[in-house]
């Protein structure tokens, strides 16, 4: 069974067991979430979707850790106009556990 789920501005498609790193979620390392976004629930052959999500899907996970991605380089030049400028970004995520998926 999987699930399509929605966190951060972007969707996932998830199963149990697995480990996803989604955007920054403010919870604990260690405690259970349930994301009740859920757009689709597929089961072999059978698909739910929703509209614009299921009503009454849930997806359990355990937070295991919090951190940060590698580093975005981010260089702007206009040539021949004696212009550079030098930027960076990294983005904080959470790493979640799928425990379960409820459809």
């Amino acid at each position: 069974m999987y699930a399509v789920i929605k966190t951060g501005g972007k969707q996932y498609k998830v199963a149990a067991g697995e480990k996803i790193k989604v955007e920054q979620i403010a919870a604990d390392v260690g405690q259970e979430i349930v994301i009740d976004q859920v757009l689709a629930v597929g089961d072999g052959a059978a698909l739910t979707v929703g509209t614009p999500l299921v009503s009454g899907a849930s997806v359990k996970a355990t937070v295991v850790a919090h951190g940060r991605h590698d580093k975005v380089r981010i260089f702007k030049m206009r040539r021949r106009k004696h212009y550079q400028k030098h930027g960076g970004h990294r983005q904080h995520y959470t790493e979640l556990e799928i425990s379960a998926v409820n459809g």
